[in-house]
């Protein structure tokens, strides 16, 4: 197969100016009737509300407004173009039947404020997809309702502190490793704790010696991601879990990588006491720009009391929300979370099933040794050991030909390819983060293999790339410390 790309007549990409630059006074995109109800004199009834100057807003026709976007579009990598390498960050083919189903108009056009007798069978999917998760968990509750795999940390964190203070502790320290993704040390800061941070062992886990040399009556909890950052499997995690609990410190599980465990490892089997979930990194809803985020939770029996409220629950044949929890934190939400995330999630795993479930972990991590096989002579493996969905690369093996890892990613988006995760997990120097996901076939792997190869093979590094790309490689330094925000407009 020829892995090089090429530019025909048809693939044109034009430049665009900024939307305020293209603004001409008078310009309209739509045309409104003749006013036929009276005028208000609005200014003297929200004098105080009411800006004092005519906002500036780009004024286009309607072609346009149409053709600038596109043209924008042209310009953009898209997970339907191609795969994208990023490590940790899972983002992988969204199925267009969860699509379909979530747009239908029974479903989004449901209002949060409708009866609950009008929203059964929303309810009901809401209570399936709790079910769900417990069961793929192996815990005995589920909230749906933060907003994001952030706010999903955050929330637990804050049952995390109900806990102990409903027992009449002030525990301030959460204790995290350094291939913890980095959301985990900055929610449990915004939650008020302190953060002792331990190294990850040669092995690529964390040591039991590690944790219990800072461990003592002050720890709350310790935030740990598993699979972690490495794409290894915390071989500890069971004993850790024991030495916390003997302290009354509870155990968070990052399950932003739980893609790589579904039916083959379950964090409550293991004494878990909170994980969240990335719906989006694990059960194929959009990412990004695509969102909005979801970040359900389970948890252990210990933390159930202060889950968030209303809790969707199933009583005499019938979907009810129930707001009757003394101990709760409270609302972490609007309503009851981004309902259309939940839909995306249950289709997916209702369309899976268990086995289904599984064949997915175990395909993510099959193609990511597949790309470790290919590439374990050609970029050097920091950390080496049995790993899972992802693996992390350095560029030690490149730096005498004058390579290094910002170059290569560059150099990778002239082979029509998304660059990997970058200098991410801190702990390995110049990291090259890779994670296929499940959803690649061996085509689209071979492709980047490839093109990776070619990149190193290169003779002549002192280029600056990428070349062949619309955009060549900017000035990140410049662009940071002389902001352009405002534009001038034409008249």
């Amino acid at each position: 197969m020829n892995y090089l790309q090429k530019t025909t007549g048809h693939n044109i990409v034009l430049e665009e100016e900024v939307i305020f630059e293209k603004s001409r006074k008078g310009g309209y995109g739509i045309g409104l009737p003749k006013l036929d109800v009276p005028k208000i004199d609005y200014k003297s009834l929200y004098n105080k509300i009411t800006r004092k100057n005519k906002a500036r807003l780009p004024e286009l026709s309607e072609p346009e407004i149409v053709r600038h976007f596109t043209r924008l579009s042209t310009w953009n990598y898209a997970i339907d173009l191609g795969i994208y390498p990023l490590g940790s960050c899972t983002m992988k083919h969204n199925p267009r039947l969860n699509e379909e189903v979530a747009r239908s108009a029974s479903i989004c056009e449901l209002h949060p404020y409708d009866p609950i007798e009008w929203s059964q069978g929303h309810l009901q999917i809401m209570y399936e997809l709790q079910q769900d998760l417990k069961e793929i968990t192996g815990m005995p509750a589920v909230s749906l309702q933060p907003s994001a795999g952030a706010q999903g940390e955050f929330t637990g964190l804050l049952l995390i502190s109900a806990y102990h203070r409903n027992k009449g502790k002030q525990k301030k320290t959460i204790i995290t490793a350094d291939t913890s993704h980095g959301t985990n040390p900055a929610s449990a800061s915004l939650a008020g704790y302190n953060i002792v941070q331990i190294q990850t062992g040669s092995d690529g886990s964390v040591s039991l010696d590690s944790v219990q040399a800072v461990l003592n009556d002050d720890v709350a909890a310790m935030m740990i991601t598993n699979p972690n950052t490495l794409g290894i499997f915390e071989k500890n995690i069971k004993d850790i879990a024991k030495i916390l609990h003997d302290r009354d410190a509870l155990l968070y599980i990052d399950g932003a990588n739980m893609n790589a465990v579904l039916g083959l490892s379950r964090p409550g089997d293991y004494g878990a006491d909170v994980i969240q979930f990335n719906l989006h990194k694990t059960f194929t809803t959009p990412h990004g720009g695509g969102g909005p985020g979801s970040g359900p939770i389970a948890v252990s029996a210990k933390l159930e009391p202060f889950l968030p409220i209303p809790r969707v629950e199933l009583q005499d044949g019938s979907y009810n929300l129930n707001y009757n929890f003394p101990k709760t934190i409270g609302r972490v939400k609007a309503f009851y979370g981004n309902y259309g995330m939940f839909i995306r999630a249950w289709c997916y795993i209702k369309a899976l099933g268990w086995e289904g479930l599984k064949n997915v972990s175990e395909n993510a991590i099959l193609n990511a040794n597949y790309i470790k096989s290919k590439l374990k002579d050609v970029l050097n493996i920091p950390v080496d050991g049995n790993h899972l969905h992802e693996i992390v690369f350095n560029d030690k093996n490149q730096k005498e030909a004058g390579w290094d890892t910002t170059k290569i990613a560059k150099a990778l988006i002239d082979y029509g390819m998304h660059p990997p995760t970058v200098h991410f997990p801190l702990c390995v120097k110049n990291a090259l983060m890779v994670e296929p996901t499940e959803t690649e076939s061996i085509d689209e792997l071979d492709r980047f293999i490839y093109a990776i190869k070619e990149v190193v093979s290169l003779q002549d590094s002192s280029q600056t790339y990428p070349k062949k790309a619309f955009r060549e490689k900017v000035d990140e330094v410049k662009a940071a410390r002389e902001l352009k925000l405002t534009y001038k407009f034409k008249e």
